[in-house]
């Protein structure tokens, strides 16, 4: 078949489009590439012109642990996990109730369930208001079994890449019928070179690896705590290990080398190169479907970009869990909040297996005669029986005795804010 007459065959101007090809959106395909894993099939459907060959290069060669790759694409090494985003920000401090384990910083997954609870509808409970504080209960009692696999999302979600493929199959033809053979291998390399590096990467294992605990440990009770947020979590150690000491894990293909990375980066240096020598040479009808090609690919990589990655890790997490239910509370004070919490590690144990004064003074350290005298109180009345009575918050000769009047106004007040604390609990989960 003879080529057809090509458009713009006499036109003296030039798109020097290799320089930049390389480079041009580098960062939001990175940014594309990890959310790979959102959708289900999403690895079949990287056949596009894939822009910014040099910058991914650089940036996942380096997962290729071997001393060839560490020459071949020079600095430190960082985990897939870390190069994925999957390690994000450090979770807050967890304290167990019962078993006095103290966590200072948990782990990622500790932070998404304490940003998942913060997106549950709060209900408020009536009493003094100083400085509001949310108590989140995610129950994890009920479960089963955990999987600890990761749910993909469904393939629908991922058609939108039929539009760059498209067009990039499309540029790569019309190149091929006007004879511009040079701008017709290049797009077709960067089909294949994206192809091939979104296949690979998107055949990656992803799970979530937790601490199993030994045998005879008791439940795993306990608090992930932020200045005015407080998530108790009640369940066996086993399943509170996923929230406190779980991550996130990627086994890609090739592993522990990754040399298939490796490959893959190699494959997207070289096409890179070729664009530097061979662009230059293909008319400016063959350059405008190159860039055509690019942009459209960037486009829908920017859109892979958008989308709120944090969010798709929560509904892992939450997935894995069974999505359990989650209940928020807002307590208008902090001494309020001290006693729901304790009224809510308290659930389903007796004063033989759990003890609140530790957990009292942890939230309100304060030494004075005043949160001694609270402290013993709130303490008698959590290990007594309050659903008929709290006579253990109310003020007797002995304290009237032992504090000066301003003193004994703020410890009923104190009193009075616990008292809030148990009549919220009791309305809510029953007497």
């Amino acid at each position: 078949m003879p080529a057809l007459d090509r458009p713009l065959a006499n036109s003296n101007f030039t798109l020097d489009a290799s320089g930049v090809a390389g480079f041009f959106g580098g960062e939001e395909v990175i940014a594309a590439i990890v959310a790979i894993h959102f959708f289900k099939g999403q690895r079949w459907l990287g056949w596009y012109n894939l822009p910014g060959s040099y910058t991914i290069a650089r940036r996942f060669g380096q997962l290729a642990n071997s001393p060839f790759w560490d020459r071949l694409f020079p600095g430190p090494y960082e985990q897939p996990e870390s190069s994925f985003g999957l390690d994000g920000k450090p979770g807050p401090k967890f304290v167990a109730s019962l078993s006095g384990t103290v966590i200072s910083e948990t782990g990622y997954l500790g932070h998404l369930a304490m940003e998942g609870c913060k997106q549950r509808e709060v209900v408020v409970i009536p009493g003094r208001t100083t400085l509001p504080v949310e108590v989140s209960l995610l129950d994890l009692r009920d479960i089963e079994r955990v999987d600890m696999s990761l749910r993909q999302g469904d393939l629908r979600r991922a058609l939108p890449a039929l539009m760059p493929m498209i067009t990039s199959f499309v540029t790569c033809t019309m190149c091929a019928l006007y004879d511009d053979w040079f701008c017709f291998a290049m797009i077709l390399l960067g089909i294949l070179a994206g192809g091939v590096t979104t296949f690979v990467i998107g055949s990656a294992e992803l799970s979530i690896q937790s601490v199993r605990p030994p045998l005879g440990v008791p439940p795993g009770d306990g608090m992930l705590i932020e200045t005015r947020t407080v998530l108790v979590v009640k369940g066996e150690e086993r399943h509170v290990n996923v929230i406190t000491k779980g991550r996130f894990s990627m086994r890609l293909a090739g592993f522990p080398n990754h040399s298939r990375i490796g490959i893959c980066s190699l494959l997207l240096v070289v096409q890179f190169l070729l664009q530097l020598l061979l662009i230059p040479q293909g008319s400016l009808f063959g350059q405008i479907m190159f860039i055509l090609s690019l942009s459209v690919s960037w486009a829908y990589a920017y859109f892979l970009s958008t989308i709120p990655k944090a969010e798709i890790h929560k509904s892992w997490l939450f997935n894995c869990l069974g999505n359990p239910k989650i209940r928020k509370f807002q307590l208008g004070s902090r001494t309020t909040m001290t006693v729901f919490v304790c009224l809510l590690l308290r659930d389903g144990h007796d004063g033989s297996t759990w003890c609140p004064d530790t957990i009292l003074r942890d939230f309100i350290p304060n030494d004075t005669r005043v949160w001694r005298a609270w402290r013993n109180k709130v303490a008698r009345q959590l290990n007594a029986d309050y659903h008929d009575s709290l006579s253990h918050l109310e003020l007797d000769e002995h304290d009237l005795a032992d504090l000066g009047e301003m003193d004994t106004k703020l410890l009923q007040t104190l009193l009075h804010d616990a008292t809030s604390a148990f009549m919220g609990y009791l309305s809510h989960f029953g007497r």
